[in-house]
């Protein structure tokens, strides 16, 4: 009998060593990672170098609070100020600490409350992350949300117009592609839409950059897809390739809102965290490198839609190597058969299989993952017909 609260339906895999692409579980069965911890390692498991950095870190000083100066921290935020919108940055430990972060300065910023969101999006698992999530079932059981949320539908221009007559709102908070809601990217005509409303209502514009930044999309963040000025950025997931961190990334203007003691964390930012930021940014931000994750997205999506081709695939959609396969019924069986079949891969929904390989994955792994993902569709549709 397990000890663990069973917060999450996990599969009997245990992962025990790791490195590139290629996990190993405890059986000896070897598999190719196409989830990478959930957009997280992508550098994929284990980065040489990434791993060097904190294990000399180990060596030297893990943790002495935000009470003191760390320079590791300012390295990396400015990196992070360097290749993005913002200009400030502030550290914690999640990707929902970070968008936390992001509407509470968003509120103090502006004096204002309201923050629209939208239909489908998925924002953390905090009160103020569930409140900003447009997908009901994340809220059920938990009793009154944080108020001041206003849902849309996604990728609908004319959604705005409801919203017309409606004041006080601090702050449009958006995934430039919904990860969680079934890999759906965003269509320019609805960004433009976004930028314009934002505009208009002089509301702050967040951009949720926890699955899409740090190099998924083949661009340092989601959002430069797009002809989008965002005051607030939030990352996580790939920013320390597996070492729990999180950021918040702001317009110089904001840094009125959080002075000393207006927000905080004990472990965010810590020395370990930054050694492995640093390293990770190092990597990714290398315009050759994003360029090589945004060729290999293009690579895995032709292979997908030459491959794939059986009514029982609907579409395939996504950036860079965040790719949805949205299919006509349920994927669990797919999933559960792709396991066997040596390629671990996630759901978006009953029906929709997504993929998440480190940046770093060959074309030769790319080939060999459609291969299985043509060979277990093709047999799920043979026994379903």
């Amino acid at each position: 009998m397990s000890s663990l609260f069973q917060t999450y339906s996990r599969w009997p895999i245990d992962i025990k060593k790791a490195k590139g692409t290629v996990v190993e579980d405890q059986n000896g069965k070897t598999y190719l990672d196409f989830i990478q911890g959930i957009a997280v390692s992508n550098l994929g498991h284990c980065d040489d170098a990434v791993t060097e950095a904190v294990k000399e870190q180990l060596d030297s000083v893990w943790h002495v609070s935000n009470l003191f100066d760390n320079s590791l921290q300012e390295k990396a935020a400015a990196k992070l100020a360097e290749h993005s919108a913002g200009d400030l940055v502030f550290f914690c430990n999640s990707g929902a600490e970070a968008n936390e972060g992001a509407i509470k300065l968003a509120r103090k910023a502006t004096g204002k409350t309201k923050i629209v969101t939208f239909n489908q999006s998925f924002h953390g698992r905090t009160y103020a992350g569930m409140a900003a999530t447009g997908q009901d079932k994340i809220k059920t059981g938990f009793g009154p949300m944080l108020e001041g949320f206003h849902y849309l539908p996604y990728n609908d221009p004319s959604a705005f117009s409801t919203l017309a007559e409606e004041e006080d709102i601090a702050a449009v908070m958006l995934e430039t592609v919904q990860g969680e809601g079934g890999v759906h990217p965003a269509d320019p005509e609805f960004i433009a839409a976004v930028q314009t409303f934002c505009n208009e209502k002089q509301a702050l514009l967040i951009i949720d950059e926890i699955q899409t930044g740090i190099g998924r999309t083949g661009k340092a963040f989601g959002y430069e897809h797009f002809d989008l000025k965002p005051d607030i950025i939030t990352a996580a997931k790939g920013l320390g390739n597996g070492f729990p961190v999180g950021a918040v990334i702001g317009k110089k203007k904001l840094g009125e809102a959080f002075t000393p003691g207006s927000h905080g964390t004990t472990f965010g930012g810590n020395k370990l965290a930054m050694a492995a930021v640093n390293a990770t940014l190092q990597t990714v931000f290398q315009p050759e490198f994003l360029q090589e994750a945004a060729d290999k997205g293009r690579f895995l999506q032709a292979q997908l839609k030459s491959e794939l081709t059986g009514p029982f695939v609907k579409q395939i959609r996504g950036k860079g190597l965040l790719i949805g396969i949205e299919c006509a019924g349920p994927v669990s069986g797919i999933i559960g058969d792709l396991q066997v079949r040596g390629l671990l891969v996630l759901p978006a929904g009953p029906n929709v299989i997504r993929l998440l390989p480190p940046l770093t994955v060959s074309k030769e792994e790319i080939t060999t993952a459609v291969s299985k993902l043509k060979e277990a569709i093709e047999a799920h549709s043979a026994v379903n017909q």
